[in-house]
């Protein structure tokens, strides 16, 4: 596969950017790389056919540009699109539209189109021994365009996208303004290709679950015609305020467990007589949700005996040594994790997939192993770009916003005495459209954005049973770089769009 840097203009915050499989690169693109192509001139039409959950499609592969609140004071920015389009439609308006991006806050929508969701993906070995470079780029069965139409968003400052002159990059730096930004994307694509009647999804991952339940909920009071059928949370994070890592916060410990569970099974670290996967983090998933909970609530009040007797059970559950978990009153980070699981062979595990591991000294304390997946979606989504639209990616593509992350990012709530309910947002759908139904989909190995915290997402939520579906993948945050997984993830989507989804956990 053809090697490619795409460009960074900065590094998003570690937690969600860092999952987005997206590294900040500083070498040059190569010279061939056209510079006068600009985001106001490359756009392309090309009809191709390819066979997607077993049904040959011929459909349209377009770039456009979409100009939005061109005419607001202090806002505006020129959104460049990729779309997947059935020609084989009798009536579009019936077919359904699923709008699909990634996270940062803000990163391009690269990850899932190459890795998952378009007619092409990066196909990975499973054996993680061979290097991800070598990875191939092949047609993709798994896209869900056999039953819907493609569209995935860039905001403005990634990807191809630009703010209009004049408008300060602040004017979309918060939960708020990205889902607005994203909202009238939405309702601009739907209204130049006459498909407004048509049945939306939308697919987000990391931050990207944020703006997915916002932007769901916006397009429900400001375009209430809009039919909003369906949203897909992938790798969630709109509940992270209950998952986010701090010593105080019991309850993330307990909703990461399983995760760690899942990295010591495939790592080879705990017994495996008499266990399958599944069957093995059943047991420490229910561990954490009893023992494991109660004894953090104890806190320092708890006796030794217990102490000990629970730290034994969390080394048989995750490999890490009961002295540690003792010595660190039963809390230990994810992220310490990842340095003292296997330190004594010198090794540091992923984060955004936990089965990765490099030599620690030279990943560096923070380094993330697992980093070499967002390296060959960049280099398979360059090859891609030129060879479906005879062009090189213009070096202006920017993979992560430079104008991203905590400090500059209005998260909406401020107050510790805010809930940060970012799923709240799409309670008022539930009950505007029996149809709509929500899938929150999750890889064991992804230390980040937890299944823990999804299942836990799933249970607080005032949402009808029926109507949520779980969904859990061999595999890190991009658990969709596993075949396997990635063929789930496919017919997930696919179900979703269908009508198919149920309620059991997969």
């Amino acid at each position: 596969m053809t090697c490619f840097q795409l460009r960074s203009a900065g590094v998003a915050f570690a937690l969600l950017a860092s999952t987005s499989g997206l590294v900040a690169v500083s070498d040059p693109v190569p010279s061939s790389v056209d510079t006068a192509t600009s985001a106001t001139t490359l756009t392309r039409s090309v009809t191709q056919t390819g066979v997607f959950g077993g049904t040959e499609l011929t459909y349209l592969a377009s770039i456009e540009q979409l100009d939005v609140q061109a005419d607001v004071e202090g806002k505006g920015a020129s959104l460049v699109t990729i779309s997947y389009v059935s020609e084989e439609t009798a009536d579009p308006a019936e077919r359904p539209v699923l709008f699909i991006f990634n996270g940062g806050p803000i990163s391009a929508s690269y990850p899932l189109h190459i890795g998952a969701t378009g007619p092409y993906r990066v196909s990975f070995d499973d054996d993680l021994s061979v290097p991800a470079e070598e990875a191939d780029l092949v047609p993709n069965p798994y896209s869900p365009l056999d039953v819907a139409d493609l569209v995935f968003y860039d905001p403005a400052l990634t990807g191809l996208s630009t703010l209009h002159d004049g408008v300060s990059p602040e004017t979309y730096a918060s939960v708020t303004g990205d889902a607005e930004e994203f909202v009238e994307f939405v309702h601009a694509w739907l209204t130049k290709h006459d498909r407004l009647d048509s049945p939306v999804f939308i697919l987000g991952e990391s931050y990207g679950t944020m703006r997915a339940a916002e932007g769901a909920g916006q397009l429900n009071e400001t375009y209430p015609d809009i039919d909003v059928d369906g949203v897909f949370l992938m790798g969630q994070a709109v509940n992270i305020i209950e998952y986010a890592q701090r010593q105080q916060n019991i309850l993330s410990f307990v909703v990461s467990l399983p995760t760690l569970a899942a990295g010591a099974w495939d790592l080879g670290l705990v017994e495996q007589d008499g266990y399958t996967f599944e069957s093995f983090l059943d047991e420490a998933t229910a561990f954490a949700d009893t023992e494991y909970l109660t004894a953090l609530y104890k806190g320092h009040t708890i006796s030794a005996e217990e102490q000990v007797a629970i730290a034994e059970k969390l080394e048989a559950y995750t490999g890490l040594s009961k002295e540690v978990y003792v010595e660190n009153n039963l809390r230990v980070s994810k992220e310490a994790y990842r340095r003292l699981v296997l330190k004594a062979d010198g090794l540091i595990t992923g984060r955004s997939d936990i089965r990765y591991t490099a030599n620690a000294e030279e990943a560096g304390a923070y380094g993330d192993p697992s980093g070499v997946i967002g390296k060959a979606y960049a280099d398979g989504f360059a090859e891609y770009f030129e060879m479906t639209f005879g062009t090189p990616l213009p070096e202006s593509y920017t993979s992560v916003s430079g104008y991203a992350g905590t400090g500059s990012w209005d998260w909406k709530f401020s107050s510790p005495f805010d809930s940060f309910a970012y799923g709240d947002a799409m309670n008022a759908l539930f009950e505007a459209n029996p149809d709509f139904r929500v899938v929150i989909g999750s890889g064991w190995h992804d230390t980040q954005t937890t299944a823990g915290s999804a299942r836990y997402l799933a249970s607080q939520s005032p949402w009808p049973a029926d109507r949520v579906h779980l969904a859990f993948y061999r595999g890190g945050h991009m658990a969709y770089s596993v075949e396997e997984s990635a063929e789930a993830f496919g017919q997930d989507i696919r179900d979703m769009i269908t009508g198919q989804s149920g309620t059991a956990e997969d």
